[in-house]
């Protein structure tokens, strides 16, 4: 079903999960972040969008959007609150708040999800991509939706959804494609999502950066925030290469 060199799907190792324990530290020490992160290249003022992952609400990006703030660039949070995992809903929601900031700023914006808020991200520059320059995701399930995560059965309980006729559906909507540029970051230890579900095999432009951290504290991590910042850093050097007469 899935491009070749994908591997074995499969949910977290129950030793990955266990080892989420040790988010709670990563968002303790996050606050030093700043202060290890001080040579990155500063932005261009461009537009950001933060989209939380399922469960979680626009708080658990603060640590994010304070730092992306700091080297200058416009931060908006997704506007509605707590993600609550109804992906079609989701996508519609953020949709609207991605045209509106587009229109109001005449630009294009650069949308960055974590776990679930990456799935909406993905789904709303496929869907829209007039309104939306890069995507960026942080331990996202792109594949298989839920079926490769510690919370699969609940999901689709709650859901009321078949994982395997979901997992096709999925896929056929992953193999439309993305047009814009896509960073997807992934670790291997990983306690929530499998970490090869994580990882884009569909898009030629899509860029695999593996990280060493937990799926709960990945939005904290100083590597994943360079990361970030340099990824927005060659976004901008692009765009002025490209806007040279």
């Amino acid at each position: 079903m899935y491009p070749s060199s994908i591997g074995p799907l499969s949910p977290p190792t129950k030793f990955n999960t266990l080892k989420e324990v040790r988010a709670p530290f990563e968002w303790l020490f996050s606050y030093t972040n700043r202060r290890k992160l001080t040579q990155v290249s500063k932005g261009d003022g461009r537009i950001l969008v933060l989209v939380p992952g399922y469960g979680a609400d626009q708080w658990s990006m603060r640590p994010l959007k304070k730092f992306l703030t700091a080297i200058n660039y416009q931060v908006f949070d997704w506007g509605h609150g707590r993600n609550r995992g109804h992906v079609k809903g989701g996508t519609d929601l953020l949709a609207e708040t991605v045209k509106k900031i587009s229109k109001t700023h005449d630009n294009a914006v650069t949308v960055i999800g974590w776990s679930l808020g990456g799935v909406l991200a993905r789904e709303v520059a496929r869907l829209h991509p007039e309104f939306v320059e890069e995507v960026i995701t942080m331990g996202t399930p792109l594949i298989g939706g839920p079926k490769y995560t510690v919370a699969a059965d609940k999901y689709a309980k709650s859901m009321n959804i078949n994982l395997d006729e979901y997992e096709a559906e999925i896929h056929a909507i992953n193999s439309q494609g993305i047009k814009q540029p896509v960073t997807v970051i992934y670790s291997k230890s990983d306690g929530v999502v499998g970490w090869r579900a994580s990882v884009d095999r569909y898009n030629e432009q899509a860029c695999n950066i593996e990280v060493a951290c937990s799926h709960l504290g990945m939005g904290v991590n100083s590597e994943v925030w360079k990361i970030i910042a340099e990824k927005l850093a060659d976004s901008n050097d692009r765009a002025q290469i490209d806007n040279k007469p």
